[in-house]
């Protein structure tokens, strides 16, 4: 653990998550970079820009949310909607393994514009959050109800609704030019307010909507924010995008700037990488799920069963009789 006193490790780390606290302020967060990691991702799929562009905000806050995570669990963020980017699915395996997929309308994709948004291309629908612990633990799930939002304000929505606890997420992806070549760089910060009073981390209540006009609330004082947080929403708020994905300013250098007045210290870094968790006994697992009749449907004109994985694009080439012959053993490992 150490103490920003000065802006150190100019040079930022890539595919890291940098825990910190501004104590003076009641705020905790954590802040994440995504280097090759997501340019992997992105490019392994040939995504147009605008979806690529999506998927690493997808991707930044299912990092962000998921390394909360105390054990060794999965955190699964999913969208399901009408837009031209009609599922995403993010997989962040604790402490460190990342997988994401989007699947897409290429025609309407072209339709929405170099421009569109993640808000116009997620359109309505809903998102999923859901954190497996594994088969002897529940499973817990949030939704939230896409309705012309983005993933910030999503998740702004998840923390009021479910959790009750005051929050602020920044999310940015960038196609920047590296080493001669062009690669995809994502980055986020979420930060929440958690005083040791419980009074202080009220939520402003919205006003009534029935008040008749010119008439103002006799007492607003439960609807005014703490001032603590009201001051360090405003500090994120001043976050450009460029400042989560520049190389060349670590997340100690961002969090520097935006707290040095009040001191923040960070924790030790946790780091992230691209993996997938398919596999030849994981397909065969699927597989063995389907009927006689619905796995001598995917048998191709070549004699063999092909599947190729949605999140690495690995191709997995089975034999049927091989396939029969284990089923007939029963499951394997």
């Amino acid at each position: 653990m150490s103490e920003t006193t000065s802006p150190q490790n100019p040079e930022g780390r890539d595919d890291a998550i940098l825990p910190f606290a501004v104590e003076p302020l009641d705020v905790r967060g954590r802040a994440v970079r995504l280097g090759p990691s997501i340019d992997t991702i992105l490019r392994r799929h040939g995504y147009p820009d605008t979806v690529a562009r999506l998927l690493g905000e997808a991707a930044a806050l299912t990092v962000l949310l998921g390394s909360s995570l105390k054990f060794e669990g999965r955190f699964q963020l999913q969208t399901k909607s009408d837009g031209p980017v009609d599922m995403v699915v993010v997989d962040f395996e604790a402490p460190d393994r990342l997988r994401a997929t989007a699947r897409f309308d290429a025609g309407r994709v072209a339709a929405a514009g170099p421009r569109a948004d993640t808000a116009q291309l997620l359109g309505h629908g809903h998102l999923a959050m859901t954190i497996d612990q594994g088969s002897a633990q529940s499973r817990y799930q949030g939704v939230v109800a896409l309705e012309g939002q983005g993933f910030e304000e999503a998740a702004h929505q998840y923390f009021r609704q479910s959790e009750q606890i005051p929050t602020r997420v920044r999310l940015a992806v960038a196609e920047q030019v590296e080493g001669g070549g062009q690669a995809w760089r994502a980055g986020g910060l979420l930060m929440q307010f958690l005083p040791h009073s419980p009074e202080r981390a009220r939520l402003a209540d919205l006003p009534p909507g029935d008040l008749p006009e010119g008439h103002a609330l006799l007492d607003d004082s439960a609807n005014r924010e703490d001032d603590a947080w009201v001051e360090a929403k405003s500090l994120v708020a001043t976050i450009e995008d460029h400042e989560l994905v520049d190389p060349t300013v670590s997340s100690e250098r961002l969090l520097y700037r935006l707290f040095h007045e009040r001191g923040v210290r960070v924790f030790e870094a946790q780091g992230v990488h691209e993996a997938c968790r398919c596999s030849r006994e994981r397909v065969m697992g699927m597989v063995r799920n389907f009927s006689a009749e619905e796995r001598r449907d995917i048998v191709g004109e070549d004699g063999r069963i092909g599947i190729t994985c949605e999140f690495c694009s690995r191709h997995y080439d089975l034999d049927p009789a091989e396939v029969e012959a284990e089923i007939a053993g029963g499951p394997q490992g």
